[in-house]
């Protein structure tokens, strides 16, 4: 897919929050290798729009995926011929105790957009993310739902209806994103084997309640 770009394209993206996201994008095509740089994002601000870095290179993950349009596997190999340039210090790239929690979930989408802005292949998408949530105190459900995407320069992007699309929660962050922000490691928990019954003459014959004995609660 690095024949479809041009040696070189940016791209600037403006929030809401009066934040930019600055994206560099160049191509190598003798070495077959890209690199995305985000120099000139604006730096870390006092509020919860900066996105720790993973969440970022999820970002360039994805839509280099989408660009490639075809399945390939989703693993650590598929940012190997790409170099990710995140200046310390800025939005994308914040240290504690800087607030992250509309990262995931807006800033996330900004990344998207200006990264398919910068490759000429997606006009802006909805650039935010719509939260469900429901539960109880023992099970809670949490869902992101996105808007449709932007128009393309594909012949099927240009009549497709809005759908859900961008980073969504779909699918977790991928492991190998996760593991760059530091040590990781992930278990199975062990599944007890599965009772059996027992076949033995006589194991599911009921036993024989004294006349005097009450009835179970509800029965007659």
């Amino acid at each position: 897919m690095l024949e479809r770009l041009p040696d070189a394209s940016e791209y600037e993206y403006g929030t809401d929050t009066g934040q930019v996201i600055r994206v560099r994008i160049t191509v190598d095509r003798p070495a077959r290798k890209a690199t995305v740089d985000f120099t000139g994002t604006s730096p870390v601000m006092k509020n919860n729009f900066n996105a720790p870095e993973p969440v970022a290179r999820a970002a360039v993950l994805y839509t280099f995926r989408v660009m490639v349009e075809d399945n390939i596997p989703m693993n650590a190999g598929c940012l190997r011929p790409i170099d990710i340039v995140i200046p310390q210090g800025c939005m994308l790239r914040p240290a504690y105790p800087a607030a992250v929690v509309a990262g995931n979930v807006e800033t996330s989408q900004h990344v998207t957009n200006a990264l398919f802005g910068a490759m000429g292949a997606l006009a802006n998408a909805q650039g935010t993310m719509n939260n469900l949530t429901f539960g109880n105190a023992k099970y809670q459900y949490y869902e992101t739902i996105c808007g449709g995407s932007g128009a393309g320069r594909k012949p099927w992007q240009r009549s497709r209806k809005p759908a859900r699309r961008e980073v969504t929660r779909s699918k977790p962050t991928s492991p190998p994103a996760s593991r760059s922000c530091g040590p990781a490691s992930t278990t199975t928990p062990a599944r007890s084997p599965p009772s059996r019954p027992s076949c033995a003459p006589g194991a599911h014959a009921s036993k024989p309640r004294s006349p005097s004995s009450p009835l179970p609660s509800g029965t007659s």
